[in-house]
């Protein structure tokens, strides 16, 4: 299962976003469904909202059609999500990130649909790094 950031939802809802056509081709070859957390859920919700109710709308589409599924965090997880906040504040690291993160450690997983580069710097409680996906532009 890979897990997915808010960037490429929005991307993926947005015709307009400059990263659409990324992610879309992206969604084209992978397996889904994809997963992600609440926090990152709620951001994008928030931000679709901006763009009016029809984004958000389809968001929830996403969810209900098992495209993306949500993961529950764990009282563990949301301890590590504030020890990983602490830890890199400086970048700083948001909620999301962190739910991002600390779920990858419980679940075991390496794979993370995001267009946000600070995933190439955080690390696993293994020392393990993500496989980030779409590759990176530099």
């Amino acid at each position: 299962m890979i897990l997915c950031d808010t960037g490429p939802l929005l991307a993926l809802l947005q015709p307009y976003d400059p990263a659409h056509s990324r992610c879309t081709d992206v969604l084209k070859t992978i397996r889904l469904p994809l997963l992600s957390t609440w926090p990152c859920f709620t951001e994008a919700m928030y931000l679709l909202g901006k763009s009016g109710w029809d984004y958000q709308e389809q968001l929830w589409n996403y969810q209900s059609n098992g495209i993306l599924l949500l993961h529950e965090v764990s009282a563990e997880e949301l301890k590590q999500m504030r020890a990983l906040m602490l830890k890199y504040r400086d970048t700083p690291m948001d909620l999301a990130d962190a739910s991002l993160v600390s779920t990858a450690d419980s679940l075991r997983l390496r794979k993370i649909f995001t267009l946000d580069s600070d995933f190439l710097f955080y690390r696993l409680s293994d020392g393990g790094t993500f496989e980030i996906i779409p590759q990176q532009k530099g």
